[in-house]
This record gives structure tokens, sequence and C-alpha cells, in this order.
């Protein structure tokens, strides 16, 4: 899929208007689709995780780069509005178990239908050969954006004095040795 060519500067500014449109699209309609059930993007993203039947709210939390009280938080909300139920683990009593409730099915439910229902309206119609070469450039530009995203962390956590050291590198006339 990669090519040897550059794209153009206008290219590529389309290209991340493009994607920037498409993501703020999917913002929108994650909003609507929580909203829809009476939740909030957050509330949905826990219940997902609790349908799953392996939710651990300090690792969702990692994962989520959120900190432990906001999910708390949500929980607590879940809790409140009848949409899970939460008891002591058998095996270990430090740990709890979350399950949805009759209430919390029911929100899920209505969030899958209506993300079907969009699906059918919105991706159905697109030809196999154009919608797998998206899927191809979206998967690699996601590795992508990951690697990245991952160096830079990396370089977040080096010692500044590394950081200074490496940004005055070596001299250009010894670059241009190189």
């Amino acid at each position: 899929m990669a090519t040897k060519d550059k794209s153009s500067p206008s290219r590529l500014r389309e290209a991340l208007s493009a994607l920037q449109r498409l993501a703020d699209a999917f913002a929108q309609r994650r909003a609507q689709l929580a909203e829809a059930a009476g939740l909030s993007q957050a509330q949905w993203r826990v219940l997902e995780q609790i349908a799953e039947e392996d939710f651990m709210p300090s690792l969702f939390a990692r994962q989520r780069a959120r900190s432990a009280a906001a999910v708390s938080k949500v929980i607590r909300q879940l809790l409140d509005q009848g949409l899970i139920a939460v008891e002591i683990a058998e095996i270990d009593a430090r740990q709890r178990r979350y399950s949805l409730t009759a209430a919390g099915r029911a929100a899920m439910e209505t969030v899958r239908r209506d993300r079907e229902r969009a699906l059918e309206r919105i991706w159905s119609d697109f030809e196999p050969g154009p919608l797998a070469r998206f899927a191809e450039f979206a998967t690699e530009l996601a590795a992508r954006m990951e690697s990245h995203a991952r160096e830079e962390e990396k370089r977040g956590r080096e010692a500044p004095e590394n950081r200074k050291a490496r940004r005055s590198g070596p001299s250009s006339k010894t670059r241009r040795e190189i």
C-alpha cells in the first residue's frame, strides 16, 4: 500500500481534514447512541466492559488513561441508576464482580439496535473493494499513530538532559559527513 512518492503538503492537509471530520462524526454518533440509551459516553464504555464479564475497574482505568476515582464515580452512577449490580467475588473477598441488571441489558440493547440501524444505513451500500482498502489503510494508519505515540511517550520519560543533548546533536558539519 505504501509508495515511495511523498504526498504533497496540500494532500496531507486534505487527508488530515477528512480524518478529523470522520473522527468528529464518530464522536457525535457515539454521543447520540449513548444519549438515546440514557447514558453518558463514559457510562456506556463501562457498561460495555461489564457486559464482557471480565471487568476490573483498575485495569479499565489504566487502559483508558483515566483515574481510578473517575471510574469509581461512573460505577456509582450506574449503581444509582440501577443499571449494574455488584457482589463480592466468591474466590477472593477483596474482589468485586460486576454484572448488568435487566435495565442495564435493556440500555445496551438500545445502543446495539441503534448501532445496527446506523451500520445498515451508512455502511451497507459500499462496494467490498473500497471498503477493504479503507479497512487496510485505517489499520495501517492506526498502527503508525500508535507506534508514534509510544515513541513520544518514551521520549517524554527520558531525562531532560538526554533530550537536550539529543536535540543539539552533532554539528551540521558532522551530520553532513555522516
